[in-house]
């Protein structure tokens, strides 16, 4: 109670006590004491009264009560209290009043303490019948020029300020063994898969927008694809970079015998023939204008069912030269049914179809178009890739790639996109891909590069967001350098994990 509250509780209680001897000293206080219920033989009142009305006779003067008004049985002696109130009792029950306030007052305050509305007012109330009834150990203080702690707060003199009865999450946090079992999220070297740029040359080159990552020949595919194996990355998925004078208005280079694409998927499987193999479908690495389809030349649109024709053989040769899961990046209509079912009537039941279910018309892939010289020749890709400002459209992809055959679902690209992630998850019963894209990485390598920030903890909190909002596999250029700092024992991941950081 501050000083302000402590003068409103002097006043209540002096007003209280004036109230009492004011009324003390009416002629209804005398009749209080005076009264008695007389026996068949009238008596006089006692002496006790007699002394007390001889000391106050002289400062109050009372009139005479009627006789017919006293009942049959009941004497008083002297004079009778008048029937309408004196400015004595008027004084008494003023101050009785005022007092009543003032407590009423104080009650009030105690109660509301920090609210500042009726409905706060009404919990604070009844959090303070709640202590009324389970008082807090300890003495509790405030301390002077401190503003009043909220409701649930008391102040110890030996611990300081500790909340009363309050869940305390940080219980489970507190031990690096009670973290690992409660973790929710695990991530590992076997949810990446490792994109590779290829192209048809004997000597790797660097790729300006991307750092540290290169078009690699031959050699060096499987120099990468070791590397890989060794940290436990297992999956990989070929991008062509196609020489120019191989590209053609309908991209038929794309289902060549002799494509780099179908050379390189043979001398993976023989030398690593455990390894899982993705490959790409889609035209716009092989035709001349840099889309994804083939374009009328007339009127500029990307001819759909036309293309899907294309996109079927080129899945049917991809799958002759060995590879695993075929990806088709194009989002043409109707796709992933027309090439399930050319896929099996070829016989390839067994080869797997991952869908860009959710892939987005997203300014986060100009490195990429860099790497693979695939930038459109015209116009965009707004008409066959998704709006970026849309999430239920998602839903609709969803229904149909399941419907057609797809066996995974991708979202595209993965970080701006963590909601659609969660989305499909959330609709779909297929494992879910998302591709952390060329942008992603480019800019992750950019701030590490100027110092901005630690590459390797910023990493690997952007992978494990991706896996966290429903990710069962992350297509990633970091894949191999990930999973390398994740197995270090001396690293900062395996001092999160162990709690030894």
């Amino acid at each position: 109670m501050n000083s302000y509250h402590s003068i409103i509780a002097g006043f209540a209680a002096l007003f209280g006590a004036l109230a009492v001897v004011a009324y003390m000293h009416t002629s209804a206080g005398q009749e209080m004491y005076a009264v008695q219920v007389q026996a068949p033989t009238t008596t006089s009142i006692s002496q006790p009264l007699d002394s007390f009305r001889t000391r106050s006779s002289a400062r109050f003067a009372t009139p005479t009560r009627p006789a017919a008004s006293v009942p049959e049985g009941i004497t008083y002696e002297g004079a009778a209290p008048q029937s309408s109130m004196n400015t004595q009792q008027m004084l008494s029950v003023g101050c009785m009043f005022t007092s009543a306030l003032a407590f009423v007052y104080l009650l009030a305050r105690r109660a509301t303490k920090s609210a500042s509305s009726w409905e706060e007012a009404e919990l604070a109330m009844a959090t303070w019948s709640s202590e009324k009834e389970q008082p807090a150990e300890g003495p509790v203080k405030r301390i002077a020029g401190i503003k009043p702690r909220p409701a649930g707060y008391r102040h110890d003199v030996t611990r300081g300020y500790q909340l009363e009865e309050v869940s305390r999450p940080r219980r489970n946090r507190r031990h690096p063994a009670i973290r690992a079992f409660m973790r929710e999220t695990q991530m590992s070297a076997a949810n990446f898969i490792m994109p590779l740029f290829i192209h048809d040359e004997d000597y790797d080159t660097p790729i300006n927008a991307m750092p540290g990552c290169n078009r690699l020949c031959a050699a060096s595919v499987l120099r990468e694809i070791g590397e890989c194996v060794e940290q436990g990355v297992n999956m990989f998925i070929l991008f062509p970079k196609v020489n120019d004078d191989l590209k053609t208005p309908d991209g038929r280079q794309c289902y060549d015998p002799q494509d780099i694409v179908m050379r390189t998927l043979k001398l993976i499987k023989g030398a690593y023939p455990d390894v899982i193999v993705c490959t790409d479908i889609a035209l716009d690495p092989y035709n001349t204008d840099g889309h994804d389809g083939i374009v009328d030349e007339t009127t500029g649109v990307i001819m759909n069912d036309i293309t899907v024709e294309q996109l079927c053989k080129q899945a049917v040769a991809q799958a002759r030269a060995g590879t695993d899961i075929v990806a088709p990046s194009d989002m043409q209509d109707g796709r992933i049914g027309a090439i399930r079912d050319a896929l099996d009537s070829e016989g390839f039941t067994h080869v797997g179809i991952m869908s860009y279910c959710a892939k987005y018309a997203s300014a986060f892939y100009g490195p990429f178009r860099e790497a693979l010289d695939s930038n459109p020749s015209f116009g965009d890709k707004a008409t066959y890739q998704m709006d970026p400002a849309n999430r239920r459209e998602a839903l609709r992809e969803i229904e149909l790639d399941e419907a057609e055959g797809a066996d995974i679902l991708m979202v595209k690209p993965a970080m701006p996109y963590l909601d659609i992630i969660l989305t499909l998850k959330e609709n779909s019963s297929l494992p879910i891909a998302a591709y952390q894209v060329s942008g992603e990485y480019s800019m992750i390598k950019a701030a590490a590069q100027q110092g901005f920030i630690d590459e390797q903890k910023v990493v690997l909190e952007s992978l494990l967001s991706i896996r966290r909002s429903g990710a069962d596999v992350i297509l990633t250029y970091f894949a191999k350098d990930a999973a390398k700092w994740m197995n270090d024992p001396s690293g900062w991941w395996q001092k999160r994990l162990t709690g030894r950081m």
